[in-house]
């Protein structure tokens, strides 16, 4: 696959999706179209480290198209979500905390595909993160076929009943196609206001990650 298009804003870009593929081709569909755009423009995946569901037709088609691909996979999981040859450089790790710490840590930006708790999970705690100030990323939902519109309700009516501030409501970036989802992230800027000052994290779990932000 050519990677003719203007060069990407992104090096890798961790994606957090299911390890089952839903009931609908759809869902499936635009998984490939989300490894496409990523293949085109020359951006690695880090992701989950499954070869089942969406992780793993993520991993395979971006594997393929000559890209870069890092799955770090909690051990205990490992044989639930790995099924015959793995794909890429997989990272085994002890917990969930580890494996998010270190999916945040490699990744210049977020993107969820549709997914059950754990997907959802991911992707609230790098809003929550983004929120706090630990990093400045990008975060990306592909709301495929309305798959996320009751999600997204909530967090608006989270701001209409005080919980959530308008500003840090536009820390997630939503669309329903990949191509428009990439070219709306490229164009992110935080616009809301950090619980506490971005370089004053230097929590454990990412390392010296405000530093390396810094000096990119």
């Amino acid at each position: 696959m050519e990677k003719d298009l203007p060069k990407s804003k992104f090096k890798r870009l961790c994606v957090f999706c299911g390890s089952h593929s839903g009931n609908r081709q759809v869902f499936s569909d635009a998984t490939i179209e989300l490894a496409n755009e990523m293949v085109k423009r020359n951006i690695d995946l880090v992701y989950g480290g499954g070869s089942v569901g969406l992780m793993g037709l993520i991993s395979q088609r971006i594997y393929d198209g000559g890209c870069h691909v890092l799955g770090v996979i909690p051990k205990a999981l490992a044989p639930l979500e790995i099924s015959g040859e793995t794909v890429g450089e997989v990272r085994m790790v002890s917990d969930m905390h580890e494996r998010k710490a270190a999916m945040a840590q490699e990744a210049d930006a977020f993107i969820a595909l549709p997914g059950g708790y754990g997907t959802m999970e991911e992707l609230l705690e790098m809003i929550a993160w983004a929120q706090l100030g630990i990093h400045k990323k990008p975060v990306g939902l592909l709301n495929v076929d309305g798959y996320y519109n009751c999600l997204l309700s909530l967090f608006d009516n989270g701001v209409k009943e005080g919980f959530i501030k308008r500003g840090a409501r536009n820390i997630l970036v939503a669309a329903s196609s990949a191509k428009e989802l990439m070219v709306k992230m490229e164009h992110y800027s935080p616009s809301h206001d950090y619980v506490a000052p971005h370089e004053s994290w230097q929590t454990r779990e990412l390392g010296n990650y405000a530093g390396q932000e810094n000096a990119e």
